[in-house]
């Protein structure tokens, strides 16, 4: 990840960048901190925590260009802080991530096994917390002590799926295949809220039980649609 950035900022602001590989430094996260304010139209608000900024740099110079498939791999430990230390790259992570149309679908690492290195990455985290970084990791005393009686080499990946159904459905919002979406009003009810019911004919069901049936069998109708484009999806790849 960290090479890849340098080549990319290199040839964009047109000079050498070399950013430390020990980002855990007050230095390396000012340094990071100039970056991006030399960088055109990129902004990280407070607080500027060297994981928010690289995380800023990364998504600006790098996931841009991940139209086709790629993987973003070897993530700094400040990033990562369940993932094993990198047996060959200092201060680096056994990490990678798969992005398709500029979108993230898949994250995978070799478990931390190590409940001692474990513990001081929760405290890093802590400090990245009380800074006001909210995606911070809290301490997690419990996993601790579940380390402390051995976990064997562990590794392990996760799939969006909200963010594989975009791909599969050339979707360009993740709202749009949300199943259960927060919030989302209905037309009718929006055009006039005081407006009183108009009475239903007798023997209909209610207005109410009426609009959860039409959004069972509009999720229905969504799901056997989602079900046809992924079976057409891995057939073609089985040809």
């Amino acid at each position: 990840m960290v090479s890849g950035l340098e080549e990319e900022m290199t040839k964009a602001l047109g000079r050498q960048i070399t950013i430390p590989r020990d980002l855990g430094t007050d230095e390396a996260r000012e340094m990071l901190a100039k970056l991006v304010a030399e960088t055109p139209n990129l902004d990280c608000p407070p607080p500027q925590t060297a994981a928010r900024l690289l995380d800023k740099l990364v998504g600006h110079y790098i996931e841009e260009l991940c139209v086709n498939p790629t993987f973003i791999m070897d993530h700094p430990q400040v990033m990562s802080p369940l993932a094993k230390y990198h047996r060959s790259l200092p201060f680096m992570t056994e990490r990678f991530e798969l992005f398709a149309n500029k979108h993230e679908l898949a994250n995978a690492y070799t478990e931390l096994n190590d409940p001692l290195v474990q513990r001081e990455r929760f405290n890093s985290q802590m400090k990245d917390k009380a800074a006001g970084d909210d995606e911070a990791m809290p301490i997690d005393e419990g996993f601790c002590t579940s380390l402390d009686y051995g976990l064997p080499p562990t590794g392990g990946w996760g799939c969006g799926v909200d963010r594989l159904t975009m791909l599969l459905t050339d979707t360009n919002t993740i709202k749009e295949v949300l199943l259960f979406p927060a919030m989302k009003p209905e037309d009718a009810g929006a055009k006039d809220l005081g407006a009183a019911p108009a009475a239903a004919p007798p023997g209909a069901p209610p207005a109410a039980a009426s609009r959860g049936n039409a959004t069972v069998n509009s999720l229905i109708a969504g799901i056997e649609s989602l079900k046809a484009d992924a079976l057409r999806v891995m057939s073609d790849f089985s040809k």
